[in-house]
């Protein structure tokens, strides 16, 4: 039988662009890695690291994890915290079942109680229960309290630098306390989600230095989840400065006036963000997004708050929003207003960053990331880090951020 050649087939318009053999996609394991001796845990590690809000620091031993390490943190009877590998050194079950003494916990095994700096001080089933070797201690964090913060540094001891301060939270005005988050803000009955969030630490630091998703995500793709000036485009400024980033986004509002609006990012996980309700001035708190591990994160946030009466310390930004609290949210309605949350979530546990395309208004993305594999080669080369200060009298780091109103 002749074979049928077709000769005269229509011409056909080949679709471009489809998904068809698009090569496998990969995040950027430098920037997203952050567990014991990967480049970027090594750099957190030079770092001191907020932890948990004071208060949620009690004599009830808490699980918590914290660059990929897990972890027990507790306050002795007199106070004072402490942040210990959970597994005791003895038989190696879990301190999370240890009872708190004023010097110490002590495991529910064997009784073996150690301070908060992991020296144990007592093993009640030994011939002499308080002559204990120097050897024998759990291994431990250093830990320090500023802000509402319970601070720890987990990196090499002889590089420890001194708990930084921030001038923009002090000094205290009159009338004012610290008042500190460690829950992502997720059951404070705004946007952003669950206490620790199920993605990247590197999704909430990109954040912050892109202010023109405050136009689209945040006024116009949503409605007006903060203020309605946020709805004016910006002009926008991206500037190093030492140890860091800032962008200044300029508005004209409809009233003649103009506003310069400063954001800060400070390696290698500071950020500084101006009042969201836009009142003029210096901000009055500052950001941290913190590694849980590689694919999650906590948000912490500390903050000076005028005291009430009652000294009672009020809810201000955020929280005054009327929002549904977003644990009561079904997925439509979080459909239908996203916030950071379902933006920053949407990327997966960890970004493709192979396939991003970073465009102009990414700049201070792409400045951010570049100040931290400047950081990261400094720290393997055996320097030190970007802002870190090893007397107090040089521990204070600035950040420019503010909303500053002319005409």
């Amino acid at each position: 039988m002749a074979s049928i050649v077709e000769t005269d087939a229509p011409t056909r318009e080949i679709p471009q662009g489809t998904a068809y053999g698009r090569p496998l996609q990969q995040p950027d394991a430098a920037l997203t890695q952050v567990g014991p001796g990967t480049p970027m845990g090594e750099l957190m590690r030079r770092y001191w690291q907020p932890v948990l809000a004071s208060r949620n620091v009690t004599t009830r031993p808490r699980e918590v994890r914290i660059l990929g390490e897990d972890l027990i943190i507790f306050r002795n009877g007199e106070g004072q915290p402490g942040l210990l590998y959970p597994r005791c050194m003895h038989r190696g079950t879990s301190l999370i079942w240890g009872h708190v003494e004023p010097d110490g916990i002590r495991c529910c095994y064997h009784g073996w109680k150690f301070a908060v700096d992991g020296q144990c001080i007592e093993q009640p089933c030994e011939p002499n229960p308080h002559l204990c070797r120097p050897e024998h201690r759990q291994p431990w964090y250093p830990v320090a309290e500023r802000y509402g913060l319970v601070w720890a540094y987990m990196g090499p001891p002889e590089r420890m630098p001194v708990l930084p301060r921030f001038d923009s939270l002090e000094p205290l005005e009159e009338g004012e306390d610290y008042l500190a988050f460690d829950n992502s803000l997720g059951s404070h009955g705004d946007m952003n989600g669950p206490d620790v969030v199920p993605y990247s630490w590197l999704h909430m630091n990109d954040n912050v230095m892109d202010p023109f998703h405050v136009q689209v995500l945040h006024t116009t793709f949503s409605g007006t989840q903060f203020v309605r000036e946020f709805a004016v485009m910006p002009t926008v400024e991206f500037e190093e400065i030492d140890g860091g980033v800032i962008y200044k986004a300029h508005r004209d509002l409809e009233d003649g006036r103009h506003v310069n609006r400063v954001s800060t990012w400070v390696t290698p996980n500071v950020m500084c963000v101006p009042d969201v309700a836009m009142r003029p001035g210096r901000p009055n708190g500052i950001g941290f997004s913190v590694p849980v591990d590689d694919s999650h994160s906590r948000i912490l946030m500390c903050m000076r708050t005028s005291l009430t009466p009652d000294g009672r310390r009020p809810m201000r930004g955020l929280e005054a929003e009327k929002f549904k609290p977003w644990h009561q949210r079904t997925v439509e309605e979080r459909q239908d207003q996203p916030g950071d949350y379902e933006a920053q979530a949407g990327q997966g546990p960890i970004s493709l960053h192979s396939e991003e395309h970073l465009v102009t208004s990414d700049k201070g993305v792409a400045m951010q990331r570049r100040a931290l594999r400047r950081a990261m080669d400094t720290v393997a080369a055996g320097g030190h880090p970007p802002g870190v200060a090893f007397d107090d009298a040089d521990a204070t780091i600035h950040l420019p951020s503010g909303n500053y109103y002319s005409g």
